[in-house]
């Protein structure tokens, strides 16, 4: 499979550098956002790299563009050029998307994919957010209109950027994580995090504890969009339901959607669809002044 952020995936097949394509079905397709950089960065001791998408229509001269932060699952994953339809959509509707690597990503060696070891949500969080700021160093994108979204662990990081900085002006969570401790307990693939975290939650329940959302719910103030599948195996239900219901009662504007029937990932198409119309929609009455339909 071949793709970027400006082609859509095809099937290829050869030797390497000398790949032929087998496939043509998306060969009317033409790039819906601008062009795409690679972005690097300084955080602690690491230097982080990420993609910065530009939208369909840059800026006016003199003026800004919102920006998203699209945090990708894992967390031992890693962004690379690919025709994502959540970047590209909202790339299409006037955003900056930026797309990092923080510490725990594939890439950059083992020290780097092994940094968040007992440390899920510090040092990544400050890479997120030190490449906000190389972002706003490089682009017209204006700093108090920042959104941050994610899904899986993507999602928990969202729920947890939102507990621990007021710099995001609005959320998107999608299939978060927000208490380690009752999702130790509710998922059915536990074992990924005993690497992690080093003992089973009922033998080290505090390193479960201080990287939970949920243990510093009462800081959030930022606007935040919950979604999730009905039947997520991964990362069950009464997580993103914990969250939302811990916003509501503290007051905070939120709203949780649940997909009937979905697992972890949403695959109906009217859910599909359903799901990028709520985010852009989301970001679009908190980051812009006059919202922008997506397109139909």
């Amino acid at each position: 499979m071949r793709e970027s952020f400006d082609r859509a995936p095809e099937v290829v097949a050869g030797k390497l550098g000398t790949w032929q394509p087998i496939t043509q079905r998306n060969a009317a397709l033409r790039p819906v956002a601008g062009a795409a950089r690679s972005v690097r960065w300084k955080s602690d001791t690491f230097d982080v790299q990420g993609w910065l998408l530009t939208p369909r229509e840059p800026p006016a001269l003199g003026t800004k563009a919102p920006m998203v932060v699209l945090v990708h699952g894992g967390p031992a994953s890693a962004v690379r050029p690919a025709w994502s339809e959540t970047a590209l959509l909202l790339a299409s509707q006037g955003y900056y998307v930026l797309m990092p690597n923080p510490r725990g990503s594939f890439g950059e060696g083992e020290a780097f994919t092994r940094a968040n070891v007992k440390d899920f949500g510090y040092g990544d969080l400050r890479d997120i957010v030190r490449g906000v700021d190389a972002a706003v160093r490089v682009a017209p994108v204006d700093p108090k209109r920042v959104g941050i979204y994610g899904h899986s662990y993507g999602g928990y990081m969202t729920m947890w950027a939102v507990t621990r900085t007021h710099r995001f002006a609005a959320a998107v969570a999608s299939a978060g994580i927000a208490n380690w401790q009752s999702y130790y307990g509710q998922n059915r693939i536990d074992q990924w995090m005993l690497p992690y975290f080093g003992k089973s939650v009922y033998e080290d329940p505090q390193v479960y504890a201080r990287s939970s959302p949920i243990t510093f719910i009462r800081n959030v103030r930022t606007p935040t969009l919950v979604l999730h599948g009905e039947r997520d195996a991964e990362v069950p239900l009464p997580q993103g339901y914990e969250f939302w219901h811990a916003l509501k009662a503290l007051g905070v504007e939120t709203q949780l959607v649940v997909y009937e029937d979905e697992g972890h990932r949403i695959q109906r198409p009217d859910h599909v669809r359903d799901r990028v119309e709520r985010i852009v929609g989301w970001f679009d009455s908190h980051l812009k002044s006059t919202p922008v339909q997506p397109p139909r």
